[in-house]
């Protein structure tokens, strides 16, 4: 029988059709949601984990049939699934050390209650990319403490060029290891919150909010009268024991060839230390602790000729 070209489309377009809907079927039949962050934290292992949550939405379909898999560099790679929560599965991807990012998709094949073991439908993820971050600060010591105080910072990819800052205002900071910092309270206003962050190399790092307590520091003797070449004590006392670190004290001079003294911190658990002046050049000025009493407070100094 001879069959026009209308009447040819008349019995394809049914069966493609037909074609078209069994797969919007199959693809309707199941909601996949990557729980994979974007950027992910380095770590020695360089293990990523890629986590998606697949969930059948039509009750013919086998729960029993899912496989679903991670597609990275062209690689199906089988996901488990995961201990702590339904429908959510893993994989753990080994990413080269030369790189520092990937793409992947996720892959699911399955079969319907109604289809013979051998016929498989598939779904599959818009693809995805994750970059690893090797240089961020998780978390502050300590969120608050007065000025001195020396606070730990935990990271990595941390630097010896690495300044902390409490807003705007630059702190003391001692490089540990690539991994932790610590900074020592500036002498800024108590009683208020301040933003931390980590600046170097171009990069600056969101740590957390840190609140500066006020605190008091007792001075005695309360000024100093000394000849050049000659030693006398200082005694720095604060109301509560030194924290972890010890507390700075951030003393100045207006005459620094006339003073010469150490860096001043109280002991870790202490409340008081003790620390030697010695005069240089005869003159006239003051010592200047910064940050405690009213703002600052300040011991007279005179440097007498011997």
């Amino acid at each position: 029988m001879h069959m026009t070209r209308l009447s040819q489309a008349r019995r394809i377009f049914p069966g493609f059709a037909a074609a078209c809907s069994l797969l919007l079927l199959a693809g309707c039949n199941i909601t996949i949601t990557n729980l994979t962050s974007d950027e992910l934290r380095e770590n020695p292992s360089q293990l990523y984990t890629i986590t998606a949550r697949v969930t059948p939405t039509s009750r013919d379909l086998d729960r029993s049939s899912l496989q679903v898999s991670a597609v990275v560099d062209g690689q199906n790679q089988p996901m488990r699934k995961s201990a702590l929560a339904n429908d959510v599965y893993e994989y753990d991807y080994q990413l080269p050390v030369s790189r520092n990012e990937a793409a992947y998709y996720i892959l699911v094949r399955y079969r319907f209650n109604s289809s013979s073991p051998s016929s498989h439908y598939e779904a599959y993820s818009g693809i995805s990319h994750f970059k690893v971050v090797r240089r961020y600060a998780l978390s502050l010591e300590a969120n608050r403490g007065p000025v001195g105080a020396r606070v730990s910072v935990g990271g990595r990819g941390f630097t010896p060029q690495d300044v902390a800052y409490l807003d705007t205002t630059p702190a003391r900071t001692v490089y540990e290891s690539p991994s932790s910092l610590s900074f020592f309270v500036p002498p800024v206003e108590p009683n208020r919150n301040y933003n931390i962050a980590v600046s170097g190399g171009g990069a600056t790092l969101s740590v957390g909010v840190f609140h500066a307590d006020a605190s008091g520091v007792t001075v005695t003797p309360s000024s100093l009268t000394i000849r050049s070449g000659e030693q006398q004590t200082l005694e720095f006392t604060i109301p509560n024991t030194a924290p972890q670190g010890g507390l700075l004290l951030d003393v100045t001079t207006d005459i620094p060839e006339s003073v010469i003294m150490p860096e001043i911190v109280v002991p870790e658990g202490s409340n008081n230390v003790v620390v030697t002046v010695q005069g240089g050049k005869p003159g006239a000025g003051a010592l200047y602790l910064r940050g405690f009493g009213q703002g600052e407070i300040t011991i007279p100094v005179a440097v007498t000729p011997k």
